[in-house]
């Protein structure tokens, strides 16, 4: 159940383990079935609002020219394996970043992340180091042995996206975004809202329960002809929407119907709520920047503008999901690269200012996912497929401005090197969404609901927020 929640999650989580005993057997431990009847018992204020925001980058973002060693004879490290991709330690001073790790290993943001050092110097910002998907905790020598279990498909883009966002390989149905949502539903006022994309359909947002509302950046769209006039008409289109929305006799046909009334109800909520928000957020995130649209800033302006109408929605808790794509780097790195970064670090300091803005900096939390991170040695040209990578943790609850987890030894053939500079992870993906899920408001005991092998690592919470 939710730390923080009513009577109402606490009962879901009740039913939800009922049914894991179901498919357990009669040999299951009564004492999970007790405990839970004692957590369905409690009721704890849940008048706070918390969200989560995943900034997912497609194409998997190169790791090694995002945070980058900055000690003198880490950057030697770090320019030995990188090659020609190796940004050169001078044009690191302005971003480098301060305390030293206790190893005297010191790190630097790439320059086009130069909005974000702020952040981090205000303690708003945290990085997680080498974190990607992992089963259990494994060794190279264990990975090349391939004597312990290992995330299916590794190094693939669209099953690593899966891997990522819902534990399991392509074809997954639920993401532990969804699964935050199915706990959630209970404590909002419009259960349609727990769950909502400003990208598309993705795995990361779908739950056993919660539905991924997808909204555009311009906000919620319209079925034609059942919303505004049809033909200039509101005779045709109350006629059009009597038809599409009326109860029938047949169950698909119903159903169908049903969900399309749902769909017509709440774009009208969505609608209203949102009305008159719509230049708000514009100064901090503008939709162009020195003439080339910013899609990442358009995106979370909308997420700033349905945070911000929280209250008039009846929300409680939301997850969300934002992305941009263009990380697959296998060529041209040294200039596409950049341009990403940079709209990356525009992107979430004016989102994180948006959010200061409207008083609620400390309850939004924002993470960055991606598929996988790249190879640190270069292929000519650019760097191939990896595995673990850095990734950012952003918000006023965030215990930023350090950095968290194994900083990986930068050398080919060291203790993290699968080839090529592929980066074994030292924490996994189970880790990192376990502790974003408990500021959520989840309980220790409800987390493999959330990452389903968080029981297999010894560390649950990273302790980033």
């Amino acid at each position: 159940m939710f730390i923080d929640n009513t009577r109402h999650i606490a009962r879901r989580a009740f039913l939800q383990r009922l049914g894991q005993l179901g498919v357990a057997g009669a040999a299951a431990p009564w004492a999970i079935n007790l405990a839970a009847i004692g957590e369905a018992a409690a009721a704890i204020s849940a008048s706070d609002y918390k969200a989560l925001v995943c900034i997912f980058l497609y194409g998997g973002n190169d790791n090694g020219n995002t945070v980058i060693p900055y000690d003198t004879s880490g950057h030697a490290d770090y320019a030995t394996v990188r090659g020609a991709l190796a940004l050169a330690r001078g044009t690191l001073d302005a971003t480098a970043l301060s305390p030293a790790l206790a190893n005297g290993r010191q790190y630097a943001l790439a320059p086009s992340l130069a909005p974000l050092k702020p952040l981090f110097d205000s303690k708003k910002l945290a990085v997680q180091l080498n974190v990607g998907p992992l089963i259990q905790p494994t060794t190279l020598a264990e990975y090349q042995a391939r004597s312990v279990p290992l995330p299916p498909k590794l190094f693939s883009h669209n099953d690593q996206q899966s891997v990522w966002q819902s534990s399991q390989a392509e074809g997954s149905v639920r993401g532990w975004g969804g699964a935050l949502g199915d706990l959630a539903l209970s404590t909002n006022g419009n259960a349609l809202f727990s769950c909502m994309s400003v990208t598309g359909n993705a795995v990361f947002l779908a739950g056993q329960t919660a539905l991924a509302y997808q909204i555009g950046t311009g906000g919620p769209v319209a079925i034609n002809g059942a919303v505004k006039d049809l033909f200039g008409s509101t005779t045709c289109r109350d006629t059009l929407r009597s038809l599409i929305t009326q109860t029938r006799t047949q169950v698909l046909e119903n159903e169908y119907n049903r969900i399309t009334a749902r769909a017509i109800d709440s774009q009208g909520a969505l609608s209203s709520a949102i009305a008159g928000s719509d230049t708000k957020f514009d100064a901090l995130l503008p939709a162009t920047v020195n003439g080339a649209r910013q899609p990442l800033n358009q995106q979370l302006e909308m997420v700033a503008r349905l945070i911000d109408a929280r209250g008039a929605l009846g929300m409680k808790r939301q997850v969300f999901m934002v992305s941009l794509g263009g990380f697959d780097t296998h060529d041209n790195l040294s200039t596409r690269h950049p341009v990403l970064m940079d709209q990356v670090a525009r992107a979430m300091a004016g989102f994180q200012a948006a959010m200061d803005q409207i008083g609620i900096g400390a309850n939004v939390t924002s993470f960055t996912a991606s598929d996988f991170g790249r190879t640190m040695t270069s292929n000519g040209d650019g760097s191939d497929h990896g595995w673990g990578s850095t990734h950012f943790v952003m918000g006023g609850a965030v215990k930023g401005g350090a950095f968290y987890g194994t900083p990986p030894q930068v050398a080919l053939g060291g203790p993290e090197d699968t080839g090529q500079g592929r980066l074994l992870p030292t924490t996994a993906v189970a880790q990192y969404a376990a502790t974003l899920a408990s500021w959520f408001g989840v309980s220790a005991s409800e987390l493999p609901l959330v990452a389903p092998s968080i029981n297999n690592f010894s560390v649950h919470n990273v302790g980033f927020v």
